[in-house]
């Protein structure tokens, strides 16, 4: 159930979720204390215009209220100090009705000076509204006073009316519109930085998680060729009890390992420092991918499989290295994914270019196969779409009917090669 919940405290609001909506609360009304400088401002303020009173040091003469009537403004001036910060508008209006009522009395220079401090605190505390509008206003209000009396009065001694004004309204207005200026600033520039540092964390994040991702495709691709053969081969030697199988599958088993040590060994390579002295593999071309049939024929003679290569390329122009780099990998994928659960039959790798885009496709036999199987986990496939989005190419696996009629899983990727590609 819903309820409504009221402000009772300034500052930003606390949030709930409530079904499925969000909701202000906030916190218990605590009282406003009034800063410590404020009231240091405000004492001394007040005793030194009971100073002067006692001295009898005040800024006129003859008034309307001589005496000790000059104590009520003071009094009041010193008490609005304490809300300089807490209610600086407020503060400042009722300081204005207070400095009108001190001239009607002696005067006192304490209640003159607290009164510009209220004006300069209204600009630096209040609103953007009120730091705005305040210098306009005693600006405006000076050069009305000096026009005014100059005009009214008639001697050059009445331009002074006009200086005091500006030096107790506009002047403390302009000062404090500087400072809060600069503070705002320097808050700004703060948030700004705050704003770079988290967009430099994101951005050390994507990085992270997109290397970690790359590596990850690497691995996968560079040492699960061999363990599925390791896999498939070991299995055969548990399964079946013949001598010449068991020693022919340990063979197959000791070439994957020491192949796949190997290329565990370049990953490593890859990890290392640049400042290390192991130098850096070179990244595996289509040029290979003979090898790699010839690999996955000897891997998958047991089952039933052969391997062929149809190269329709034109090898005289040369193919981009992040697009020879994915082909390789789908090829080497798919060729590990023939080998764990392709029934038997003929495998087929087709490499066509066209002057737009490089074209993978590996066929292989859709079915149950007898035989040892090697567990799959599906993140081939996974990282094949991965290398090809990335490439903004195009990725599609699945079981499709043959010219024959025979049900196969096709597995096809589009690379991007033309010039466009190459220069984005």
């Amino acid at each position: 159930m819903e309820r409504a919940l009221t402000p009772t405290e300034e500052g930003p609001a606390r949030r709930g979720v409530f079904d499925g909506r969000v909701i202000a609360f906030f916190r218990p009304l605590r009282p406003v204390r009034p800063h410590r400088d404020d009231i240091a401002i405000a004492v001394l303020g007040l005793l030194g215009g009971l100073a002067l009173w006692a001295l009898g040091l005040h800024t006129q003469g003859g008034t309307l209220f001589p005496g000790p009537w000059v104590l009520v403004p003071l009094v009041v001036v010193a008490g609005l100090e304490l809300l300089r910060r807490s209610m600086p508008s407020p503060a400042l209006l009722v300081g204005t009705v207070a400095l009108v009522a001190d001239l009607f009395t002696t005067g006192s220079v304490a209640t003159v000076l607290m009164f510009t401090d209220l004006m300069y605190a209204a600009v630096v505390y209040g609103t953007p509204a009120a730091a705005r509008r305040i210098p306009w206003t005693t600006g405006l209000i000076t050069i009305a006073m000096t026009i005014g009396f100059f005009g009214w009065l008639q001697k050059p001694e009445s331009l002074l009316i006009g200086v005091a004004t500006g030096v107790v309204g506009f002047l403390p207005a302009i000062t404090g519109s500087a400072v809060r200026g600069h503070r705002d600033a320097a808050e700004t520039a703060r948030l700004r930085a705050e704003q770079t540092a988290l967009l430099a964390e994101t951005d050390r994040v994507q990085a992270v998680t997109a290397e970690r991702a790359r590596m990850a495709r690497e691995l996968h691709d560079m040492v699960a060729n061999h363990l599925s053969a390791i896999a498939i081969h070991a299995t055969a030697a548990l399964s079946l009890d013949d001598e010449r199988t068991t020693r022919d599958a340990l063979g197959v088993i000791r070439t994957n390992s020491v192949e796949g040590l190997a290329e565990m060994r370049r990953l490593i390579g890859l990890l290392r420092d640049p400042g290390d002295e192991a130098e850096p593999s070179a990244a595996p071309t289509l040029a290979a991918v003979d090898s790699l049939l010839e690999q996955a024929g000897t891997n998958g003679a047991s089952s039933g499989l052969s391997f062929t290569l149809d190269d329709r390329r034109d090898t005289t122009a040369p193919l981009p290295a992040p697009v020879e780099l994915a082909a390789y990998r789908i090829v080497q994928e798919s060729l590990t994914n023939a080998l764990k659960h392709a029934a038997p039959g003929a495998v087929t790798v087709a490499l066509t270019r066209s002057r737009r885009a490089l074209t993978v496709r590996v066929d292989s036999p859709f079915g149950d196969r007898p035989g040892p199987r090697a567990p799959g986990s599906g993140s081939g496939t996974v990282g094949m779409r991965e290398r090809v989005e990335l490439l903004h190419g195009a990725f599609e696996a699945g079981a499709v009917t043959g010219d024959d009629g025979r049900k196969i899983w096709r597995v096809r990727a589009e690379l991007p090669v033309d010039e466009a590609w190459e220069t984005a």
